[in-house]
């Protein structure tokens, strides 16, 4: 296996193709933050690597995270509202370039596709970038212990519910800004559901020292589709599930992909930072937009 940081990113990358392409064909639907902790449970973080910069980021998880733009410049992957994408010349790639060495050399000198390759649609025997990893350890168990704590964290991740990184679901009504005041929830019950509604904003965010750990290229960017959060048309409350490192963060709720609208610790609009002193693992944020607080779960 490569030692450089560099060459573990680029195996991971195809590891990334790989668990994509395998989603795709076993039906399952899997977040970009389930996604990049998958790579690195498969391609295990080196000692650098795990090295973890401000905000308990693991190095290589940080170098991952950007690397994948790469992906999206072959056209192999496609970051979108719903989430990340494999593009059907991803999924050809993923048989072209079978092994690390020759899907290094393509994604470096931007080699097409051959166009007599097809789509794959079955699941391969196994992945080309898990044998990369087991050439280094001895057969284990399907979820065998990282080398070091922090990859023990990233490879929890690896268990996260879809909606880690859901995408933002439009409310139905228009944006009520910053200046108006909060009034209680008098609307009429929804005709279809029988459940009340609220006004909302038509995107909400957690923004803050811990987005690319939810597969953000940034940090403190409340544009990126995987720093939204998704709203329950049930309790009327936005909310996002993931695990985090045991750290201290700091965040912000931002509407509408912009800082225009914010709200800090005690729903101040534009206060102070909120402040997280986390122990490590599942975390739940719930947004009301009625109170512009928060709760923990």
């Amino acid at each position: 296996m490569p030692t450089a940081i560099a060459d573990t990113t680029t195996v991971r990358l195809k590891s990334v193709l790989d668990i994509l392409a395998e989603s795709v064909l076993s039906g399952e639907t899997l977040g970009a933050g389930a996604v990049l902790a998958q790579a690195t449970v498969r391609v295990p973080l080196n000692e650098k690597e795990s090295e973890l910069l401000s905000g308990g980021i693991p190095r290589g998880h940080k170098a991952l995270t950007t690397a994948t733009s790469k992906l999206v410049k072959a056209g192999w992957l496609v970051k979108g509202r719903s989430g990340w994408t494999i593009t059907d010349d991803g999924l050809r790639a993923t048989v072209a370039f079978p092994d690390a060495d020759t899907f290094a050399t393509a994604l470096a000198e931007g080699t097409p596709v051959p166009a007599d390759v097809p789509v794959p649609t079955e699941l391969p025997a196994k992945p080309a970038a898990a044998k990369v990893a087991a050439a280094k350890a001895p057969k284990a168990a399907p979820k065998k212990k990282a080398p070091s704590k922090a990859a023990k964290v990233v490879e929890k991740a690896a268990e996260l519910i879809e909606d880690a990184v859901a995408p933002v679901t439009k409310a139905v009504r228009t944006r009520k800004t910053a200046a108006k005041p909060v009034k209680a929830s008098t609307e009429q019950p929804a005709k279809a559901s029988g459940v009340e509604t609220i006004d909302q904003p038509e995107a909400v965010a957690i923004a803050g020292d811990f987005n690319v750990l939810l597969g953000a290229p940034a940090n403190w960017a409340p544009q990126y589709d995987e720093a939204q959060m998704q709203l329950d048309a049930v309790d009327q409350l936005w909310k996002l599930t993931t695990d985090l490192p045991a750290g201290h963060y700091t965040f912000k709720i931002a509407l509408n992909r912009s800082w225009d609208e914010n709200y800090g610790a005690f729903g101040a609009f534009d206060g102070a930072n909120h402040e997280l002193h986390h122990p490590g693992g599942r975390i739940t944020f719930n947004y009301d937009h009625r109170s512009r607080d928060i709760t923990l779960v």
